[in-house]
């Protein structure tokens, strides 16, 4: 699961980030408003927590923005004031739930777990992501083989690597780019990381016995086919 933070108070941040690591999220984080605004927009996230009060774009005013654009990523507002009325207007402008500063990191993380519950079971039956004879179930980690049947279990990373790749179907995507999805924009990953899960994910590919494959695109980076 992919998270970003958007909070201003480095410390608070740096704490907080390195929590949520231990539990096992991807985090980015954004210092200021401008930032925490560029980085919603790119729709990748699984979750938002976002501060109110901000540098140069207040929470309320990024939260009114990626609702706008139809980007429903879920979203949990922080904020040092406890009034009823900046809570009724964060729920109003589109937040899904509500932090009052300070909080403790475990009632984050039951709320960021009700959250992806809440999610998976919106629709009364999970929503697929395929490509040619493979597809994964949204809310787990399982990835099928439609025209056998056979299944296979994927660890934290190569979930999260199989699914970019399915939700780009056959299109290119650079190694780059999946260093900051897998991975995320702050981290010390490698090439040669994404060469070790491919290589995973390809062996898996065989047991299943799927006639989709993992191409690699020679400067480029790898596509499904």
């Amino acid at each position: 699961m992919r998270i970003l933070l958007v909070e201003d108070e480095k410390g608070f941040a740096e704490a907080l980030c390195t929590s949520l690591k231990t539990e096992h999220y991807v985090v980015d984080w954004a210092a200021d408003g401008e930032e925490g605004l560029d980085l919603a927009l790119s729709d990748v996230y699984d979750a938002i927590i976002l501060d109110i009060m901000l540098p140069k774009m207040n929470g309320l005013e990024i939260l009114s923005e990626i609702r706008k654009q139809s980007i429903s990523t879920p979203v949990i507002m922080l904020t040092a004031k406890s009034e009823l009325n900046d809570k009724i207007t964060g729920l109003d402008t589109g937040a899904d739930d509500y932090l009052t500063k300070p909080f403790h990191r475990e009632e984050l993380f039951a709320r960021l777990r009700a959250l992806t519950r809440r999610q998976t079971t919106d629709s009364a039956t999970p929503s697929e992501i395929a490509f040619g004879d493979i597809y994964m179930l949204q809310g787990g980690n399982e990835l099928y083989c439609r025209k056998n049947g056979n299944t296979m279990t994927l660890n934290g990373k190569e979930f999260q690597l199989m699914e970019y790749l399915l939700r780009n179907g056959g299109q290119i995507v650079s190694r780059e780019q999946i260093i900051e999805k897998v991975w995320g924009y702050d981290t010390e990953a490698e090439y040669n990381n994404v060469e070790v899960y491919i290589s995973f994910l390809r062996k898996k590919l065989t047991f299943l016995k799927a006639e989709t494959s993992i191409q690699t695109v020679r400067k480029l980076g790898y596509r499904l086919v």
